[in-house]
């Protein structure tokens, strides 16, 4: 009976691609926090979001896991690293060591650390050619688990993301629906009892024609791809002017939810 909760970590963990009505983003770790709050007395259950979008691992190391440390919860879930991943010239050799040293930090302190794998690449153009590098990160994320006794939200293996309904309109983060299937995984991985399947079949989608799919990839490009590399160019992160949400009360995120459904 898990009675508070962390989520320490980047664009994934913040929720980016799942907006609610006023702007601000839900994501799998606000819908997951809910399913671990259905399994308690009524506000018996405190959840903290910590995460930013944008974030290099070193930086939420420093900012974030001395917040979760001194919380001290019995969840904490620790995405980090990816942001560090697709950037040229970075060894995911080294990037795991990093990422060990945060995890014996937080095992040190929470009851249970929940830890993530990356994503499968192979659909995303811009990020289709990292496949190989993520898949060595995730072979340490699962070592480092072994290791701590964490158990693994393994995006990898979650197959019904590969579908294009389960991403944003720019192809880098989840949809709504992408980060509902991953709050489901994540409840079926502590073996909680969840609503539904995670990997459920999607509804099938009419053909769309070579030119349907060269226009879209043109808008996508222009609309998303320049500005992520012109920010890439510069220095600059989406999370620069972005605080975390914080401390989040379960009825809250329960009604955002349902305004963006």
């Amino acid at each position: 009976m898990i009675g508070s909760y962390v989520a320490v970590g980047d664009s994934f963990t913040e929720g980016v691609g799942d907006r609610g009505p006023d702007g601000s983003f839900v994501g799998w770790a606000d819908r997951f926090a809910v399913l671990l709050a259905d399994r308690r007395p009524e506000g018996d259950f405190d959840y903290t979001n910590l995460a930013v979008r944008g974030k290099l691992l070193d930086q939420i190391v420093e900012h974030q896991v001395p917040q979760a440390v001194e919380l001290a919860p019995d969840l904490v879930s620790f995405c980090a690293g990816g942001n560090d991943i697709l950037r040229p010239g970075t060894d995911p050799d080294e990037v795991a060591e990093r990422f060990e040293r945060a995890v014996a930090r937080l095992t040190a302190a929470a009851g249970t650390v929940l830890v993530t794998t990356g994503f499968d690449t192979r659909g995303v153009p811009v990020l289709k050619h990292l496949r190989g590098k993520i898949a060595t990160y995730n072979g340490h994320v699962r070592a480092v688990a072994d290791r701590y006794g964490c158990p693994v939200l393994d995006l990898w293996s979650l197959k019904s993301v590969q579908d294009r309904r389960a991403w944003d309109h720019d192809r880098l983060h989840l949809s709504p629906e992408g980060h509902t299937r991953v709050a489901l995984r994540a409840g079926q991985v502590l073996g909680l009892e969840v609503p539904a399947d995670p990997e459920q079949p999607w509804p099938p989608l009419p053909p769309r024609g070579t030119l349907d799919i060269r226009r879209d990839d043109v808008q996508w490009a222009r609309e998303y791809l320049v500005p992520w590399i012109g920010r890439r160019l510069r220095g600059q992160s989406s999370g620069d002017h972005v605080t975390a949400k914080g401390a989040l009360s379960p009825q809250d995120i329960r009604m955002r939810i349902a305004a963006v459904a």
